[in-house]
């Protein structure tokens, strides 16, 4: 990757010392394995709202996938529905759903959202998830505003700022309605114009929908795009009781994303959500946060078998995944590793990236003495 998308994707908040925590969480944590039990056969296979998939994965949703590729997200969703893993399509992606869940078909897929200022924009976004067949929900609560990220910093560089990783806004018919509301930017005397700004400018018009370069600059569409985005994309004033608006909305199963205090667990299924997911958003948000691995069984004790529990941050391995689960999850999310992936070889390279987690955590399994995922249990770590 080039050094601005490496910046954005490597790296985490703060001197990244919660991306250090999830890792050292995961090295605490030791497997016992047990002998002679007749692992010649190793069953994966688990079962997440009615759907049975092949392996405890998920691939985690990650913006601006084309930083790392062009394919982006459709390299990604290919890669994921010939091994039969589910893939949670970014809020922020590079390639608009319908495009990904064509790429899919019947593989199973699911939406995150982002909680935008416009309500309206939600209903769309979720209309939208239903109609092209996401079978769940992902609400991301740690992202309300942006992390420090010292990385991207250091380059002043936001790639939203290019028109990059909104696909899912400029795709949808509410967001260019509230485009055609939009004044004119006014001129700004002040505006400094060099070769850096003008760069930004030409990726902005490339990126937005459409043909002809200079009919889109004409109309002045990419550029209110990106400011539209900017000023709407997330809502910092979002409470709990904004939930009932999103429950009465769709019959879809949500899970809420950002999950570390037992608390908020229990407050998710008093608010009638039907997942967890713990994750410190790969220390991406907050520097000095709890490891999302040392979260994870509190929420699991009070959660209490009620609803699936999903994992992310830090797994970087099948072994780390079996921990996950042996603590507790129902599933595991891999992050960071398929965009790695993506950026080697594209969809070649996320399709590796998964199957060698998959063959990770069944020889894992096998060698742990459990023949199927539901024997990964609390006796098999110290």
């Amino acid at each position: 990757m080039d050094q601005q998308a490496g910046a954005y994707i490597v790296g985490g908040a703060g001197n990244e010392s919660s991306m250090r925590a999830n890792r050292e969480a995961f090295e605490k944590v030791r497997i016992i394995p047990r002998m002679l039990r007749d692992v010649g056969e190793c069953d994966t296979q688990i079962e997440l709202f009615g759907h049975a998939i092949p392996s405890p994965f998920l691939l985690a949703p990650i913006g601006v996938l084309e930083m790392a590729d062009a394919a982006a997200d459709l390299a990604v969703a290919r890669a994921a529905a010939a091994l039969g893993v589910p893939f949670i399509f970014s809020n922020q992606a590079s390639v608009p759903m319908e495009e990904c869940a064509s790429a899919m078909g019947d593989s199973p897929h699911w939406f995150q959202l982002y909680w935008s200022k416009s309500n309206e924009l939600v209903a769309s976004f979720v209309r939208r998830a239903e109609q092209c067949g996401c079978s769940a929900l992902v609400v991301t609560l740690d992202t309300t505003m942006l992390g420090w990220r010292p990385r991207d910093l250091d380059l002043a560089y936001l790639p939203f700022l290019e028109g990059k990783g909104i696909a899912q806004y400029t795709s949808d018919p509410v967001f260019q309605k509230m485009l055609d509301d939009m004044a004119e930017d006014p001129a700004d005397p002040d505006r400094i114009l060099n070769l850096q700004s003008l760069q930004g400018l030409i990726t902005m018009v490339n990126k937005y929908p459409g043909k002809g370069f200079f009919k889109k600059l004409r109309s002045g569409r990419p550029t209110k795009a990106v400011r539209q985005f900017v000023s709407t994309y997330s809502n910092p004033r979002t409470t709990w009781e904004d939930l009932k608006f999103l429950r009465e909305l769709t019959k879809l199963p949500i899970l809420l994303k950002g999950i570390l205090h037992p608390d908020d667990a229990l407050k998710s299924l008093d608010a009638g959500m039907d997942g967890i997911y713990v994750s410190n958003h790969g220390g991406r948000q907050v520097d000095g946060s709890i490891a999302s691995l040392d979260a994870l069984p509190e929420i699991v004790e009070v959660v209490k078998n009620k609803v699936p529990i999903i994992f992310d941050s830090g797994v970087r391995g099948g072994a780390d995944a079996f921990k996950a689960i042996a603590l507790g999850a129902t599933a595991v999310c891999i992050g960071r590793p398929y965009a790695y992936g993506l950026a080697i070889a594209g969809q070649e390279g996320v399709h590796a990236v998964i199957g060698n987690f998959m063959a990770d955590l069944a020889l894992t399994m096998g060698l742990a003495g459990c023949r199927r995922a539901d024997e990964i249990t609390s006796e098999c770590i110290a």
